[in-house]
């Protein structure tokens, strides 16, 4: 008793009668069980039941846990045999000998299965669009750009790569100028002629 009182923070008594005892057992003392059972029958009647036991109903208690516990491994086992038969019906087993309670049983376990299935699809896809969203492409950088230049020289390098340049020397000027009828006297000339 002194552990149940420790372990349940409880003020607690007992009163035990023997077969072949003619006075009872007490604990703590005779006058600590007259003092607990005295703060017990001060309580309001509705603590006082709240949680009391006797043996018949601490053995129903016992019993409906009992059940309980067999009823989870009943079905537990029922799942256990139906997927069972469900690996051997995908192996080749026929489903003629079943009766209809194992189909339906066997129908829900394949339910349940496809519906795991689903689940388990529905989060790989779920993870792969994360990490897809998370997924950060690295972009090369472009190179440094050519030191600057005044824009004649960048001009001419423009036309450089354009077109080739011809070098004229002056003997092959000469010719051109006399094609076009524009010597170096008659071009003086017009421009003298014309500032008249």
């Amino acid at each position: 008793m002194s552990e149940i009182t420790t372990l349940c923070d409880v003020e607690a008594c007992a009163v035990v009668y023997g077969q072949n005892d003619t006075q009872p057992e007490v604990w703590p003392s005779p006058s600590g069980v007259q003092s607990t059972y005295a703060k017990f029958r001060t309580m309001p009647s509705m603590e006082q039941t709240k949680k009391q036991l006797n043996m018949e109903a601490f053995l129903r208690q016992q019993i409906e846990k009992a059940k309980d516990q067999l009823r989870k491994q009943k079905k537990e086992n029922r799942e256990k045999e139906m997927s069972i038969l469900m690996s051997q019906c995908l192996t080749g087993r026929s489903l003629q000998d079943l009766n209809m309670g194992d189909l339906n049983d066997l129908g829900w376990v394949v339910d349940h299965k496809v519906e795991e299935i689903n689940r388990k699809v529905k989060k790989v896809q779920e993870e792969l669009a994360q990490n897809e969203n998370n997924h950060v492409q690295v972009v090369p950088t472009p190179p440094p750009p050519p030191p600057a230049t005044s824009g004649r020289i960048m001009h001419m390098q423009q036309a450089q790569s354009a077109a080739p340049m011809e070098v004229m020397t002056p003997q092959d000027q000469q010719p051109q100028e006399q094609m076009a009828g524009l010597g170096a006297n008659t071009h003086y000339k017009k421009n003298e002629h014309c500032t008249q």
